[in-house]
């Protein structure tokens, strides 16, 4: 009869037998990360759906594409589609459960900011539009960024807020930077949306999600700061580590992080049905936080030429 530590034996010589050709079999080559093919869109949640509707088509220009609304197990959403240019932003009004509003202290260099940047023709003009509808301002005035960096040198920005105090940006790229789609003439003000920008708390790890799991492709890195970028984000010392992501279609992604300046860190416990802003994905209805990844920050000086386009019932009080 055989003794226990002979079975003892046995049995694990049979596992080991048994386990031979897999421990044996030649390693699978490491699969490539596959690319994001598209970014579909910004979801924003908004407290008033006829409210953010009206101020998105009326100050803003958007097109209201379409309007529908979800139910499932108790929750219940309406949801507006509205496009600008060749993008598109989803309004989401959560009616129950109710979200819970932006925190009224809520700054540039928060962890839950996102905003997303609108190109426009003439900034001067849509300034002026939007001081005339009575906007929320971040920034005291648009800001030039200084031509010391390269990658932003010219561009001139302007930070304000939606009525649910969603930050919204507006830029003009200079004749030598921004996609070729920008600089064609055109009558309209508002033109599109170039970025959706989020501030990260260490880009490293953004990158680990946003590249190396989705698969978006860096395009460009950038490191703003000074008196203009501190005026565009209203944030003491503000400086920031800007890093571009796009797919191959839709808006780019920016993540921003702002190592100088003291942020805060994201509501504990997620979005959820709160008034914080998702990213679409084409195929998978809402996916993540962010389209893409940027570090960034900006700053003012001496004005370009610029194109004049003139916003209908707009006075120039220049």
């Amino acid at each position: 009869m055989a003794t226990p530590r002979v079975v003892r034996t046995a049995a694990v010589v049979a596992v080991l037998v048994l386990a031979l050709p897999l421990l044996l079999r030649p390693a699978t080559p490491a699969q490539e990360v596959p690319a994001t093919r598209s970014v579909d869109g910004v979801v924003i949640s908004v407290g008033s759906l006829q409210r953010a509707i009206d101020f998105y088509t009326k100050v803003l220009t958007f097109e209201l594409v379409s309007q529908s609304e979800v139910v499932d197990e108790g929750a219940r959403s309406r949801i507006a589609r509205l496009r600008l240019g060749r993008e598109a932003i989803d309004l989401v009004e959560h009616v129950a459960p109710r979200g819970r509003p932006l925190p009224a202290d809520a700054r540039s260099n928060d962890r839950w900011f996102q905003h997303i940047a609108i190109i426009v023709n003439d900034i001067d003009q849509a300034h002026l539009w939007l001081k005339r509808h009575g906007v929320e301002r971040t920034s005291p005035e648009p800001q030039r960024l200084p031509d010391w960096n390269p990658n932003a040198g010219g561009i001139w920005a302007f930070y304000f807020k939606d009525p649910d105090g969603h930050a919204l940006e507006i830029l003009q790229f200079p004749p030598d930077k921004g996609a070729a789609r920008w600089q064609a003439p055109n009558d309209k003000v508002f033109l599109g949306i170039d970025h959706t920008a989020i501030v990260v708390g260490d880009t490293d790890a953004s990158l680990r999600l946003y590249r190396d799991v989705l698969g978006l492709q860096v395009v460009g890195r950038s490191e703003n700061h000074g008196p203009e970028q501190e005026r565009l984000n209203a944030v003491t010392g503000a400086r920031l580590r800007i890093t571009t992501l796009r797919a191959a279609d839709g808006p780019g992604d920016r993540a921003a992080r702002i190592p100088r300046a003291a942020h805060r860190p994201g509501v504990a416990g997620g979005c959820g049905p709160d008034r914080s802003r998702r990213v679409a994905n084409a195929a998978d209805r809402v996916v993540t936080v962010s389209p893409h990844v940027t570090n960034h920050e900006r700053r003012r000086d001496a004005p370009f030429t610029r194109r004049r386009r003139r916003v209908p019932g707009c006075r120039d009080e220049r």
